[in-house]
């Protein structure tokens, strides 16, 4: 233990020796306490190298009021000092604070140094701090500093977040020196702007990747919808034997669930069970999302089981896996387990898109009553503003129920303009109960306010539909005539499987497969065999040749 009082120089001199040791290998927060209280107890406040030391602790681990307390002990702050205050802020919740200490340190004509303005240009991409960065920028090319690749790097990176990745590309052609994360820089730059043909050539032309290159690549692909060239990409990263790190699985993950790649997503459940031993819960929650868009209920739900830490969104994926397939009663038993765990646990508590999954259980499993009080607990016991796709789900629901006058009072009480989707399950709900008159006054009422072809297209053929259901021939042939004066033509339906790993995209009439011929050969087989067996098909909504 190490006590203050009387002591000689050459034990002071022990004392401060020993409490640098300390601070040196001191990892716990308890810990600098203790030691904090010896350096003031023995008079060692006014010793930089142990301040230093101190205030390094406070400001890595977000201590930012106790790092501002021991700052303003210190009667003159050397250089390390103000960049570790500046530095400490830029990480925080308060970025801005960065730059008033920049501000306090230039009035007091210290000279800044490159980690300065490193540090300071994080904190201007942190709180997206343009005209302050833009200034750090100009003070940089004044004081000479363009030569550093620790500050161009954090230019490039400061102008690539703000969308600027033709200033972030200027900086980075001039450079004379450039590291691996300037090129990773001005890659993330690309691929925050979608500029995946850019990004592809620069990625290409990169002298040297790491993990963060290839993850950049397939993260930014498949969150953009560009799933193959994810896959493609993954498969390149497996081949190079670069080890793949969670932002890449995750993102494989997520390519395999939207393509239903299922085979790769089994190897990818593999390789994390062989190399990871305790797999992050992203990481368990993007392979239970996997499993759960491939169909494969059974495991996704073996998955979430297992895990043992579930977060909010791992309870949503697994409530929205048993919703989409059809399972609404197992879907609302999840949520009912949902809230009594985040009552016993504390901090797991539903959000918006919670309540998404569960109103859509409700309207596939027709539970009105339920999805009725669902909806109305979500307002006034969660206190969550329903959003369009909430209301979506409503009017799906009671359109599907038969309840179509309700359907139609909430659409025009709810706050927002209504989109296709919902006047589309209003209309399928119109198709399914007959209800022609009330679907002829919402459709005549959309195509009078859509100036876009491609959107009446749906809600005329739901139409023609409808009126074919009820019998009401003259009209499907005045709504299949107004469609061809407006040149409308009802976009064709797409279907695909994957087959040993390769996805099969097909559309009626098509031709062009390979193995087209054999392909029909096979559905006539079933056709007729299907006509043996007694099966009618239902013609009513086959579109009627009103040109002949």
């Amino acid at each position: 233990m190490l006590t203050s009082g009387c002591v000689p120089a050459s034990g002071k001199r022990v004392i401060q020796e020993r409490i640098f040791s300390l601070l040196q290998s001191c990892n716990s927060e308890t810990n600098i306490a203790q030691i904090h209280s010896q350096v003031v107890l023995n008079g060692l406040s006014h010793k930089n190298n142990i301040i230093t030391k101190l205030l390094s602790f406070y400001t890595a681990s977000g201590k930012l009021q106790h790092a501002h307390k021991l700052f303003n002990q210190i009667d003159n702050p050397n250089i390390t000092v103000w960049n570790h205050m500046i530095r400490g802020y830029a990480s925080s919740h308060t970025p801005w604070k960065s730059v008033q200490y920049y501000n306090q340190m230039v009035s007091t004509e210290f000279e800044p140094d490159g980690f300065t303005y490193s540090f300071l240009l994080s904190a201007c991409v942190r709180g997206e701090l343009v005209k302050e960065g833009e200034q750090v920028h100009a003070t940089v090319l004044a004081k000479g500093y363009c030569s550093d690749v620790f500050v161009n790097t954090n230019l490039i990176n400061f102008y690539a977040n703000q969308g600027g990745v033709e200033q972030a590309r200027r900086v980075f052609d001039d450079m004379t020196q450039r590291s691996v994360v300037s090129w990773n820089s001005i890659l993330a730059g690309y691929v925050r702007c979608c500029d995946f043909d850019a990004a592809r050539v620069f990625f290409d032309k990169m002298p040297q990747k790491n993990v963060v290159s290839w993850t950049t690549m397939i993260a930014g692909c498949a969150q953009n919808g560009q799933c193959k060239q994810a896959l493609l990409l993954f498969d390149q990263m497996r081949r190079a034997r670069v080890e793949l790190d969670q932002v890449a699985l995750v993102a494989a993950l997520s390519a395999c669930a939207e393509l239903g790649d299922l085979k790769l997503g089994r190897w990818v459940h593999w390789y994390v069970k062989k190399r990871q031993k305790e797999p992050s819960v992203r990481l368990n929650n993007a392979l239970m999302h996997m499993y759960a868009s491939c169909g494969i209920i059974d495991e996704a739900y073996q998955m979430f089981t297992k895990m043992s830490r579930k977060t909010r969104v791992s309870w949503t994926i697994i409530i929205m896996a048993f919703a989409k397939q059809g399972l609404g009663k197992e879907a609302l038993d999840l949520f009912k387990d949902m809230l009594s765990d985040g009552v016993e646990n504390s901090g797991v508590r539903p959000d918006g898109t919670t309540f998404i999954g569960v109103l859509c259980a409700c309207s596939h499993a027709g539970f009105v009553e339920e999805g009725r009080r669902i909806f109305d607990s979500m307002i006034h016991t969660w206190q969550i503003s329903p959003r369009i796709e909430h209301y979506g789900c409503m009017v799906d629901l009671l359109s599907r129920a038969g309840c179509l006058d309700e359907a139609y009072e909430l659409i025009e009480t709810m706050p927002f303009k209504p989109n296709d989707a919902i006047w589309g399950a209003l209309l399928g709900g119109c198709r399914i109960h007959k209800n022609s008159n009330l679907a002829s006054r919402i459709a005549n009422r959309l195509v009078a306010e859509l100036d876009n072809n491609d959107q009446a297209a749906g809600y005329l053929v739901l139409l023609s539909n409808i009126y074919a259901f009820a019998e009401r021939w003259k009209d499907v042939v005045a709504v299949r005539q107004k469609m061809i004066e407006m040149g409308v033509k009802k976009p064709p339906g797409q279907s695909w499987i994957q087959i040993y790993g390769v996805v099969h995209n097909f559309v009626v009439g098509d031709m062009t497969h390979k193995h087209s011929s054999l392909i029909y050969e096979t559905l006539c087989e079933i056709t007729e065999q299907a006509r043996v067996e007694g099966y009618k098909p239902d013609i009513t909504e086959v579109l009627l040749d009103i040109e002949g």
